[in-house]
């Protein structure tokens, strides 16, 4: 009888081990769902802010047609990526068009002194490091989620029910403009 006991008791804490994995899996997959999400609610208040920041830099810049035009197209480009890649590459070409739209207006001392421009600036600035923290979240709920997904035993139960690893939202590796955050500068 002793013998029956024992199984049923080790059966009851394997059981209860799979229970405690997959619900693990679920958590670290909502936790890296709502991380993008809040990596998504940054980008579109980035993305709400540009249009401002264009329509106010239009007034002064108006030989530099081109750079504002930039500006746009990588906003567009950035607000139709799909991927967690895709946003990162978009998100790098509207990092670069913005900087060059900074350092452009450094030209400009009347722009540099409209009180929009700056607190544009200023909540553009707070907007990027909110990505930048936001970003770093999301990634280290990804890798958690990717550990989880490889390591032994809980690799077994992962691979049971189908659960996926996520995409790093990285930076594209060798674009130094990209590197670093918009500068803005009064």
């Amino acid at each position: 009888m002793a013998p029956l006991w024992i199984l049923i008791g080790a059966l009851a804490v394997v059981g209860l081990w799979l229970v405690w994995a997959y619900n693990r899996f679920v958590r670290l997959t909502n936790r890296t769902e709502e991380a993008w999400s809040d990596i998504d609610v940054q980008l579109k208040r980035r993305y709400d802010l540009i249009p401002n920041l264009v329509e106010t830099v239009k007034g002064y810049m108006q030989h530099e047609a081109g750079t504002l035009q930039k500006v746009t197209e990588a906003r567009t480009k950035a607000m139709g990526a799909q991927s967690v890649g895709d946003h990162a590459q978009a998100e790098n070409m509207l990092t670069g068009a913005l900087k060059s739209l900074f350092a452009v207006a450094e030209s400009y001392p009347d722009l540099k002194a409209n009180t929009n421009f700056v607190e544009l600036q200023r909540e553009l600035s707070d907007t990027e490091n909110k990505i930048q923290a936001a970003r770093r979240f999301y990634n280290g709920v990804v890798q958690e989620l990717q550990n989880a997904i490889e390591m032994f035993p809980t690799n077994i139960i992962g691979s049971m029910f189908g659960f996926k690893t996520r995409e790093f939202f990285a930076l594209a590796e060798g674009e130094e403009a990209a590197k670093n955050p918009v500068k803005v500068s009064f």
